[in-house]
């Protein structure tokens, strides 16, 4: 028999790193697997209830349409209403979903961090949510109501000598704008949660935020002005609260920097 070789210590390093990174993965799979499931289960239960999420989603329209006759939208193909209520059931489905995901995410995450890190990050985890669901609702209880109502006042009536224009919203057009809106209105209330967290890592200063102020109002317009649909009311309806936001950031900084001095000098 040959005889073995001697392992070197590189050898021996490069065993010790391999069993613990083998475990991250299978452990991220486990956590995969069971955001997966959780929103599988949640498709499945949204598609159950598909009818009453397109009628939620609706609603608006159909409140500012004045002809109870033209309160229905419309599918040119055959399979586009099936569709529309697939893409309809996986948005709610995320949203439903969205804490087992993130809770599944913080679980893998975690054991890695120090506890002063676990107690930094969870707010900005619980605040996520929160800030979602407030700028989806300002976009389904304020910006929807007096968009639709600007969009519905284009409909003239025809005459013997003119052509009128009537309203045919498609079902699948129609609720691609929602979710669009719904998606872009939550995103865009992440802003405090992005600064405060780029401010701890140090790629902005809360220094720098505030002698920016003028050009992050000029962006700010910008990005409403790609997110929204081209009415100027919800430009204005999403790029003041963002402008809001980020004044809310800089107090938080400053309360945050505060706390940090006070922490120091004792």
């Amino acid at each position: 028999m040959a005889e073995q070789q001697p392992r070197t210590d590189e050898e021996d390093e490069i065993d010790a790193s391999r069993a613990p990174l083998i475990e991250h993965l299978i452990e991220l799979r486990r956590r995969l697997i069971y955001s997966f499931v959780g929103l599988f289960v949640a498709f499945c239960v949204c598609y159950y209830f598909k009818e009453q999420i397109y009628g939620f989603l609706a609603a608006p329209l159909a409140k500012v349409t004045p002809n109870p006759e033209q309160r229905h939208l419309i599918y040119t193909s055959l399979p586009e209403a099936f569709f529309t209520y697939i893409k309809v059931s996986m948005f709610a489905a995320l949203m439903v979903s969205f804490p087992i995901i993130a809770n599944q995410l913080w679980m893998f995450i975690a054991p890695g961090l120090y506890k002063n890190e676990r107690k930094a990050l969870l707010p900005f985890l619980i605040a996520t949510p929160v800030l979602f669901l407030c700028g989806a609702a300002l976009a389904y209880y304020v910006v929807f109501p007096l968009a639709w109502k600007f969009f519905l006042s284009f409909q003239m009536a025809g005459g013997p000598e003119s052509m009128g224009m009537e309203l045919l919203p498609k079902v699948e057009e129609y609720l691609s704008l929602v979710m669009k809106l719904l998606f872009a209105f939550g995103l865009a209330f992440q802003l405090p949660v992005l600064l405060i967290l780029l401010e701890r890592v140090g790629i902005v200063t809360l220094d720098g935020l505030v002698s920016k102020r003028k050009y992050a109002i000029v962006i700010t317009f910008a990005v409403a002005a790609i997110m929204t649909p081209p009415d100027l009311i919800s430009q204005i309806a999403l790029g003041i609260p963002i402008m809001l936001l980020y004044e809310i950031s800089i107090i938080a900084i400053r309360i945050t920097h505060k706390r940090r001095r006070e922490a120091a000098g004792d």
